[in-house]
């Protein structure tokens, strides 16, 4: 019972880390008219507008959708 001890508490710590790892990332803008950025948590729409309506599960999936967003280019 002792052997076990040990990998159940490593279990225990890594399903718990894997909770607090963000699952969604959104493209958003500052309303202020600022630039663009990834965000883990979605946009409230007074601080922080979203751009466009789909979440993304990777951070680089909201980087390739922020450069490809028409609001996110420089004028």
């Amino acid at each position: 019972m002792r052997k076990l001890l040990p990998y159940a508490t490593i279990a225990i710590l890594i399903s718990a880390t894997s909770a607090f790892a963000a699952s969604h990332y959104y493209v958003a803008q500052k309303a202020a008219g600022g630039g663009c950025s990834v965000v883990a948590k979605k946009p409230d729409g007074k601080a922080e507008m979203m751009i466009g309506t789909a979440s993304y599960k990777t951070h680089s999936a909201a980087e390739a959708a922020l450069k490809a967003a028409a609001e996110c280019k420089k004028t």
